[in-house]
């Protein structure tokens, strides 16, 4: 699998893993609202944030489809055409925040509905494309994203083994290879037991391409477990403050959860180290300090024929080890030996 650039980061097998703040709508169609949580992002150690640069008539024509949901704590239902047409984002406005980013020195992306919405990220100079979950099987506009020449995000809440397929080959048609799919369940939040983290190696090892993890549980304990799956992206709904009116802010981490995250996988990439089998540089001098020796087990003169009674195992593991006794059992020792003393083969005959 090919390393993919973004910007100065390298994202694929031994790169640290990619962490996207989803701000998504929590900007509540406020520009500045939107530059402080970006801010916000970059203090919690975010690689990226992402928004959604969406026209509401792409995919509602319907303006009676209704939507519930919680909203400072209280439960909020209003049609899904209203909703989504408040936080829609101009090219103006998209055109300001990619440059706010690039101030911030924080990687932006957006998820486009539209051909048009690909060109206004291309002519904004995004560097990489998201396709949501619900776009997977939206076949036009992934072999759009991939004739940008652009690394692209799937994410594959909600598909099949043969839609994800689908998708990967209309992208990989047009010679553009960069692609990572997310793995997703797209239910928000996420439960526990809906999560499936094992889906990521199983994607990986089917699609033989770079895989990470939408997360829409609470909390930080899902991405930890993914990146231990080998995710090389994670993508984590962000808010500024929880308690904002909106549908998305009340199970979306705030900065202090997002910065938590960032630490658990930080550490937990440090903890996973590599697959080579043998002692650490940290435990080298534990080796002589808890290992065993061979040590005489009394007092021995010189002249002595060592017999397996005449030895004992003890710390430290300076000597020989007690795996090999047998090479001193039937020797004679050439000078007297203390009880306790580690026995060396300069001892012996």
């Amino acid at each position: 699998m090919n390393l993919i650039r973004i910007g100065e980061r390298s994202i694929g097998e031994g790169q640290p893993c990619f962490l996207v703040a989803e701000i998504g709508i929590n900007h509540n169609g406020d520009i500045e609202l939107a530059k402080k949580t970006i801010d916000a992002a970059v203090d919690a150690g975010a690689d990226a944030v992402k928004f959604q640069n969406y026209r509401t008539e792409d995919f509602i024509s319907d303006k009676f489809l209704t939507y519930e949901y919680i909203s400072q704590g209280k439960t909020v239902i209003e049609t899904q055409y209203e909703m989504f047409k408040r936080y829609e984002l101009t090219i103006e406005s998209l055109g300001e925040l990619k440059a706010y980013c690039d101030r911030c020195l924080i990687s932006f992306h957006s998820t486009p509905t539209s051909e048009a919405g690909i060109r206004d990220l291309v002519e904004i100079g995004a560097p990489v494309l998201k396709n949501g979950s619900d776009y997977l099987t939206h076949l036009p506009l992934i072999q759009q994203m991939g004739q940008t020449g652009l690394p692209t995000v799937l994410s594959t809440g909600m598909a099949t083994l043969a839609e994800i397929d689908d998708a990967l080959h209309t992208f990989y048609e047009t010679g553009n290879n960069q692609l990572i799919l997310l793995h997703c369940t797209s239910s928000y939040p996420t439960p526990p037991e809906d999560v499936h983290l094992r889906k990521i190696p199983a994607l990986s090892a089917v699609f033989g391409c770079l895989v990470g993890f939408s997360d829409h549980t609470e909390g930080i304990s899902g991405a930890v477990g993914a990146v231990t799956l080998g995710a090389c992206w994670i993508e984590k709904h962000f808010t500024l403050d929880k308690n904002l009116p909106g549908p998305d802010h009340w199970f979306s981490s705030d900065p202090d959860e997002f910065r938590n995250l960032v630490t658990a996988v930080r550490k937990t990439e440090k903890c996973l180290g590599n697959s080579s089998v043998g002692p650490t540089p940290s435990e080298t001098q534990g080796r002589q300090n808890f290992r065993l020796s061979c040590v005489a087990a009394h007092s021995l003169p010189a002249g002595h024929l060592l017999t397996q009674n005449d030895i004992v195992f003890q710390r430290p593991g300076t000597g020989i080890p007690p795996a090999h006794s047998y090479l001193l059992v039937g020797r004679t020792l050439k000078y007297a030996l203390l009880a306790n003393k580690v026995i060396e083969l300069s001892n012996l005959n």
